[in-house]
Formats: structure tokens, C-alpha cells, sequence
């Protein structure tokens, strides 16, 4: 197990006199020349263990403060719910996750789209936090359209970040400063949020209750920020070289263990332990409990981190998950693991869509993509050049069911081929073919119709769907679309483009008046 990278800083126990660099989205921390003051009543990092000689075990969701003892635990969750949030809270404000989703992934190629059991990874995360109990809003914070229209598709609001701060050397925490000042403008204005969450999506396997346990451990256990650490057994080791290179004149180096200061001081080589005496092997159960950040959730009070711009001030709450369940995604190793381990930890179930599928009551008009959507995405080529595909017998009845139920429809598609237009004659369907921007010709047809965009339902199969999968009501995507479509799709055929699946959504729609 590694420690978190990505948007992430490590987790500091005392409160500095200037906030500590925040950490750019490559996890690099910035310069910091502020000292740190002392740690106050207990510090929970590795290399400072508790002076007990026993390890305090925790449930997973508990809150441990960083400031008290570590008896000292909160039940996250005890005040608020659902039906009342913000109700009970002092000053009733908003809890606001922000997920923060550069599109400028170096490691892994566009990685916040990476599918996890067919959801890319945003959508995951905007997943999880619209299923929490206490979170009241959630944004993505992003500069790549893609990512926008997957998290869209999720339910989330996107908030367009800045070029400024969307670069390499950007930082997590101006990322979700700008994000809550652009969505408290829309809102209810400057101050409305109680509570902000810093939600990485590169931790695939985050759940609901580890949010729901940060945001717990500040509103009712009273800590000022939290985050997500598991238990973590492992000794860690140090070059004594490198480290003392690395921690000469470094004021804020972390406390290391009294045989790593020996080593480093007394100019030894070689490994020496940072969290133990080299020299001494404990039993496990008679070590204390070392704690992991594991990159996930972070939760800061809003006018509190308004103020410091880092995400550990005041008095910090340790929220433990489950460790079985804590990977970073950092490179396509990390990718591969997580793929492998989706069907362990996510279990049977919805995955992003949920398992409601739309009725006539939701949609004003059906709008169809052509390639891969009413075919099977392939072409033949006779000796002429001259290409042909297939289409579906069922789609035609679906399509003629639903132009008798009276509901707009329009084949809108980028091909030129004139199979297209010839195919939309014989549905009786209106034709736009041959179009570079769907998106705009969505939105200047559904002007024309005077339809809300909203109340569209849309099918398509690949990534060239995603900006109207962005503006409609209802992204539906094919069974062998594109992972990234899936995702980012409400509802999901269970039958592949040009074999029936049209049909299956016209029975959606019109339910027994398709069968009658």
C-alpha cells in the first residue's frame, strides 16, 4: 500500500502559524518556509506513535481527533439526515462536495474517465457523494468537456475552472475555493456554505459512509477539518542519505522515530526505520496503530479554510475506512488493480444510473444518433466502394410506435453517407447528417421545436455523443458503447446498437401501448 497521490498534501497533526503548501494535483507540495509550531495534546503521524504500549482499534467510520485522546471518538451522521439537511445545523448552510478533474493527466492518459466496472472514474465519485446523506450539493471541477458531460451525466454540477489553475503545478485547494465561490454565486451567495469536501475521484472505491463520516466528524463531532486514514501495519524504512540530504534545514520535516534521528544524526548509512527502532521487532498487537491517508474525502468548515487555504487547520478529525478498500490511482499499474478489484468491493448492484428508466411522463422528444446506435457500428465495403450497414426490423417498429404516440423525433447524426437521410425516409423521421457540432444542432432543433433540452432523451454510443449527452435531461447510452458513455449515460440498454435497441427504450417510453 502507497501513501495517497494525486490532489493530496499529508495529513499534519498541529496546527502551523501559516498554512502549510498546499499540494499541487501531481501531489507535489509547494514551497513552505514556515516553521511549524508544536504539535499539541497527541500527534497521530507515522513516527510519532502514542506512548501507550498497545495499539486502539477503531471501527471503520469512526472519528478519532488529532488534538484529544484517542478514545475520544465521534458517531458521524447522529444529527443530520436527509429529510432535514441543513434544518438542524447552525446557520442551516450547505454541505458542498467538490470533485476536482483536470483533464491533463500525465500517468494515466485521460484518467478521470478511466472505467471502473464500466463507470469512469468522476462519475464514480459524483456516485457516491449524491448518495450520501449529508452532502447537499456536488460539483466537478473541471476544464475538460468530456469530464464535464460524464459528470453531468452522474447528476453533478460542473463549474468551469480557469485555465490559470488548471495547469500541472495547480493546486487542489485553489481548485475547490473557486469551485465553492462559483457555485455559492449561483446559489444562495457568498457565506452559504457551512462545510466543503475535497472528493478525489482517482480513489475508485471511496463509498458514501466514508463521506458521510468526514462530514459527520465536523458538524457533530466538532472538529474544524477530517479526512479518510486506514490502519497500517507496515514498517516504513528510510535511506539515511537520501533523508539526509532531503530533511537538512527542512523545518517542517516529520518527526521520525529516536533510531531514525540516531541514524541521520549520528551520520550512519544505510536504511534505518522512520516509524520503529530498527533494532527492536515488536508483535503487531503490542505496536500502536499507525494511520494511512488515504487521498479520498477531506472535509474543511468553509469560512475556516476561506481563511487558511489549506486543508488541515484547527483541529482535525481522523475518519477510518475500510483498508481493504484504499487505492490511488497513479499510473496504469494502479488502473489495472482497480479494474480487477471492482467485482470484489462494488458487489451486484446500479452502478451509476441507478435503476429507474424513463417513462412518457420524462421525455418531450427522442433524439437518435445513427453509426453504432441504429447499426452495429460496422461497415461493408462492395467492390465499388460503395458502403453498406445494417439495420434492425424491431427499431423500425419501435420508431413507428413512437411517431404514432405523437413524440418528436430526430435522427441526428456525423456521417455524410447518404445511407443516413435514406434511412430516415423510410422511418419518416427528420434528418440532420453530416453535422461537425451535434451539440449545437441539438440546441438550435430543440429552440425550432420549443422542447426544453431537459425533457430530450438522447441515445448515442460514442465520445462524440458526450457534449448532447451534456445538454439534454436523459443521456441514454447503447449496451457496447463506449465505457466513457456508459458512464456518463442515465439509463443503458441492455441490447447493443443495431440489434433491437432502439426498441427496448420505444418500450421504455411507451410501456404496454408498444406491446397493444
Amino acid at each position: 500500500m502507497t501513501p495517497a497521490s494525486g490532489e493530496r498534501t499529508t495529513a499534519r497533526a498541529q496546527e502551523p502559524t501559516a498554512g502549510p503548501a498546499p499540494a499541487t494535483e501531481q501531489g507535489h507540495p509547494t514551497t513552505d518556509a514556515h516553521p511549524a509550531r508544536p504539535p499539541r495534546d497527541r500527534q497521530v503521524t507515522p513516527g510519532t506513535p502514542p506512548t501507550h504500549p498497545g495499539a486502539q482499534r477503531h471501527e471503520p467510520g469512526a472519528a478519532m481527533s488529532t488534538s484529544e485522546p484517542a478514545g475520544r471518538a465521534s458517531a458521524p451522521g447522529t444529527s443530520t439526515t436527509a429529510e432535514g439537511r441543513g434544518g438542524d445545523r447552525p446557520g442551516g448552510g450547505r454541505v458542498l462536495a467538490v470533485i476536482p478533474a483536470r483533464g491533463g493527466s500525465k500517468g494515466v492518459p485521460a484518467k478521470n474517465l478511466a472505467a471502473v466496472d464500466g463507470v469512469p472514474l468522476v462519475a464514480r465519485a459524483v456516485r457516491e457523494c449524491r448518495a450520501s446523506r449529508l452532502v447537499t450539493d456536488v460539483v466537478v471541477s473541471t476544464d475538460d468537456p468530456g469530464i464535464a458531460a460524464a459528470a453531468r451525466g452522474a447528476g453533478a454540477d460542473v463549474i468551469q475552472r480557469p485555465t490559470a489553475i488548471a495547469g500541472d503545478t495547480a493546486t487542489s485547494e485553489a481548485a475547490v475555493l473557486h469551485a465553492m465561490d462559483a457555485h455559492e454565486a449561483g446559489h444562495d451567495g457568498p457565506g452559504s456554505t457551512q462545510l466543503v469536501l475535497l472528493v478525489q475521484c482517482t480513489s475508485p472505491f471511496i463509498t458514501r459512509e466514508d463521506i458521510d463520516g468526514v462530514v459527520g466528524a465536523i458538524l457533530d463531532g466538532g472538529a474544524d477539518t477530517a479526512l479518510t486514514v486506514a490502519p497500517f501495519h507496515g514498517f516504513v524504512w528510510r535511506d539515511a542519505d537520501e533523508a539526509g540530504e532531503a530533511d537538512a534545514g527542512s523545518a517542517t520535516a516529520a518527526p521520525a522515530a529516536d533510531g531514525a534521528r540516531g541514524a541521520v544524526a549520528g551520520g550512519a548509512s544505510g536504511g534505518f526505520g522512520v516509524n520503529h527502532d530498527k533494532s527492536f521487532r515488536p508483535r503487531r498487537q503490542d505496536r500502536p496503530q499507525d494511520l494511512l491517508e488515504t487521498g479520498a474525502a477531506y472535509g474543511m468548515r468553509a469560512d475556516g479554510f476561506r481563511v487558511h487555504k489549506h486543508r488541515f487547520f484547527g483541529h482535525t478529525a481522523l475518519v477510518l475506512t475500510d483498508a481493504a478498500r484504499v487505492l490511488e490511482i497513479d499510473d496504469p499499474h494502479d488502473l489495472e488493480r482497480a479494474r480487477a478489484l471492482a467485482p470484489l468491493l462494488d458487489g451486484p448492484g446500479p452502478k451509476a444510473r441507478g435503476d429507474y428508466l424513463p417513462t412518457r411522463d420524462d421525455i418531450d422528444a427522442v433524439v437518435i444518433d445513427f453509426d453504432g446506435t441504429q447499426t452495429d457500428d460496422r461497415v461493408l465495403i462492395d467492390s465499388e466502394g460503395r458502403e453498406l450497414v445494417a439495420v434492425h426490423r424491431g427499431d423500425e417498429l419501435g420508431i413507428a410506435a413512437m411517431r404514432r404516440g405523437g413524440i418528436p423525433l430526430l435522427i441526428l447524426s456525423t456521417e455524410q453517407n447518404p445511407v443516413v437521410a435514406a434511412r430516415a425516409r423510410k422511418l419518416r423521421v427528420p434528418v440532420l447528417h453530416g453535422i461537425d457540432r451535434k451539440d449545437l444542432a441539438l440546441k438550435q432543433w430543440c429552440e425550432e421545436q420549443g422542447i426544453a433540452p431537459e425533457r430530450v432523451l438522447y441515445v448515442g454510443n460514442d465520445v462524440n455523443d458526450l457534449p448532447c449527452f451534456g445538454l439534454v435531461g436523459w443521456p441514454v447510452a447503447v449496451a457496447g458503447a463506449h465505457d466513457i458513455v456508459r458512464g456518463a449515460a442515465r439509463a443503458v440498454t441492455s441490447t447493443p446498437g443495431g440489434d433491437g435497441a432502439i426498441r427496448e427504450i420505444a418500450s421504455w417510453i411507451l410501456g404496454k401501448e408498444l406491446s397493444s
